[in-house]
């Protein structure tokens, strides 16, 4: 690959918005993020995260210069933000939707015209550790591979007192000899395949399940007590004693049915 024209992410753009790729003053950008020490101390506890845009849209030998990289966060810190840096992120990633959705207005000083400039992100740079911060998967324990989940070949160590991870055979193709050697690996043949990475769709649906909100009856009558946001208390708090009540009677009433009309098709009259 000479230039990231040539990635797949490039192409997949391409060819779900034509619309996007019909205007190729729209920029393609990446977001660089890692942590640095600037005292050049290892022993330095200060903490600096520049997140670097890169703009994909130049040549090839322009593209990765310097003065064609634009800094847009620079997050310092006593310490490393962790998985607080989505915070910090926020409103950059605001902007980025906003230039993805509706664009900006800009002016064209080659063709002297104004035009919508709309901006994608293609993907991010980052090293394994910076991996857990950012997309927050895991990067350690007994499910560190990104790719693998929770199908991911580890062993403790009981001496080292680390994790091991093995099973790497089955990433390679289904005619390789390692594949059935014994001795030499974990003393049993590979059959496995080559796990898929999960498309964005599937990630979304993990995201869902994780991430719970606190967000409920009792948060909203807490805050309507203290005085603080009252527009969002509910307009009638909901007795769930009651509903429970309700639920009872609701199949009572149900087997009362059942009891004294015997068809069934007496019964779904009633329902």
């Amino acid at each position: 690959m000479r230039h990231p024209s040539d990635s797949p992410s490039w192409k997949l753009v391409d060819h779900r918005w034509p619309d996007f790729a019909s205007e190729p003053r729209n920029l393609r950008l990446a977001i660089s993020a890692d942590g640095i020490n600037p005292h050049s101390s290892m022993s330095s506890r200060h903490s600096c995260w520049p997140i670097i845009m890169v703009i994909y849209n130049l040549p090839p030998w322009l593209c990765m210069k310097r003065k064609f990289m634009m800094l847009s966060l620079l997050i310092s810190s006593p310490r490393q933000p962790g998985n607080d840096i989505d915070v910090y992120l926020a409103p950059l990633l605001d902007d980025l939707k906003m230039l993805w959705e509706e664009g900006v207005e800009s002016y064209d000083a080659h063709r002297q015209e104004l035009f919508t400039l709309r901006v994608v992100l293609l993907w991010k740079i980052n090293d394994f550790p910076a991996y857990g911060n950012l997309p927050g998967c895991i990067v350690k324990g007994y499910f560190a591979c990104p790719i693998c989940g929770e199908d991911t070949y580890s062993h403790r160590l009981k001496h080292g007192k680390k994790n091991s991870y093995t099973g790497h055979r089955r990433f390679l193709p289904c005619n390789h000899p390692f594949r059935k050697q014994k001795k030499a690996f974990n003393g049993e043949q590979e059959f496995g395949s080559t796990l898929q990475p999960l498309s964005g769709e599937e990630i979304l649906r993990k995201i869902d399940v994780i991430c719970k909100t606190k967000d409920g009856l009792n948060s909203r009558l807490d805050l309507v007590e203290i005085g603080l946001m009252c527009e969002l208390g509910p307009s009638k708090a909901v007795d769930v004693d009651a509903l429970d009540k309700l639920q009872n009677d609701v199949v009572v009433t149900l087997c009362l049915l059942e009891k004294y009309f015997h068809h069934p098709s007496l019964i779904s009259c009633f329902i």
